[in-house]
């Protein structure tokens, strides 16, 4: 089998998994309400924008985004339908990274950010 092949088989395993099955059934409850939906839009630009700040700027943020970011995800996480969406969708993340961390050490491919002297 080669590498493609087996990355494909792999996609449909996770496609199949309980965990992902899951994920959608909860995507589609926290956005089949158009309040939430609009509310996790603006979430997920604002938590993109961050990481990309962190990562661009030597870690800042700008104040008014994460204030922003900061309220929403609090008035998301009181919905018990959005708070089962993104932890289900955290756990996920997880899962994903733990299967790029086993792919990238067989690989051989180190993606540590050296710390500054």
């Amino acid at each position: 089998m080669n590498i493609y092949d087996a990355a494909h088989q792999l996609a449909g395993e996770i496609r199949r998994s309980e965990e992902a099955t899951r994920l959608r059934e909860l995507r589609e409850r926290a956005m089949s309400d158009e309040t939430n939906r609009l509310l996790l839009e603006e979430y997920k630009r604002l938590q993109v924008r961050l990481q990309m700040s962190m990562v661009g700027a030597a870690g800042e943020m700008p104040g008014d985004d994460m204030q922003r970011f900061q309220q929403l995800a609090a008035l998301l996480y009181m919905n018990s339908d959005v708070q089962a969406y993104l932890m289900a969708e955290m756990q996920m993340q997880k899962t994903l990274a733990d299967i790029f961390k086993i792919l990238t050490d067989a690989a051989g491919v180190t993606l540590e950010i050296p710390e500054k002297s």
